[in-house]
């Protein structure tokens, strides 16, 4: 069992912090400043950026540093396995249980919908690696009332246990089941990958941006997709 982090180090990311380590190779540069940004790792003429959560918030940086003409790639991380573990008020860990939801690759999709049709731009790479985390819990009333008021302090690395590389439109398609109807609606699909619907219409919002599928026809109120 990891030890429980110190309250007043819980607004850093050890989770960045651990992936960039694990991610970095020998020769690699940390935190360059490269055209008026800083770059996690800087490989040769690959820029590499480790990116947590939330896309959106990387949507200028990433534009820029593809205009000018760089190599961006991004590594996300999903949790196909998480342990919850609570603190009291001196930082002691007071419960830890495992977490029953199972992320998987699909989930990559939740932060793609910030720019999908990148993908088919030669210089922007997406690598998403599944991970074992744990997820501290620090309780602050009035806040986060879905979980009654425990919120998320910070996320760290246990370990990598598998990886994919999303490179271009053509390794979109991947994510596509071969049992998949050739016409297919969201509920369908969520269905097929045995995920939230949720889940499977932001996978289809970013298929049909990047141009892997287009929408054919409608079936009441349900749109029906087919593969370009």
């Amino acid at each position: 069992m990891s030890p429980s982090p110190h309250v007043g180090t819980l607004r850093e990311n050890p989770l960045h912090a651990s992936l960039k380590k694990w991610y970095a190779e020998p020769g690699d540069e940390i935190e360059v400043p490269v055209d008026g940004f800083v770059i996690d790792l800087v490989r040769a003429d690959l820029l590499i950026e480790i990116q947590t959560r939330g896309f959106s918030g990387m949507k200028r940086k990433l534009r820029r540093l593809l205009d000018l003409g760089h190599t961006v790639r991004i590594v996300h991380p999903v949790a196909a396995e998480k342990w919850i573990v609570k603190l009291d008020e001196a930082g002691e860990e007071i419960g830890r249980r495992r977490s029953p939801k199972r992320g998987g690759f699909a989930d990559v999709f939740g932060e793609l919908v910030s720019f999908p049709e990148w993908i088919a731009e030669p210089g922007l790479e997406l690598e998403v690696v599944l991970t074992h985390e744990e997820e501290f819990r620090i309780h602050q009333p009035g806040k986060a009332w879905r979980r009654k008021g425990w919120v998320v302090a910070q996320r760290r690395l246990i370990g990598v246990v598998d990886g994919a590389a999303i490179n271009s439109p053509d390794d979109l398609r991947t994510f596509l089941p071969e049992e998949l109807s050739a016409e297919f609606t969201t509920a369908e699909l969520a269905a097929v990958i045995g995920r939230p619907r949720r889940i499977a219409q932001q996978m289809a919002y970013c298929l049909r941006k990047a141009g892997v599928i287009a929408i054919t026809d409608k079936r009441g109120n349900a749109i029906v997709y087919e593969v370009v």
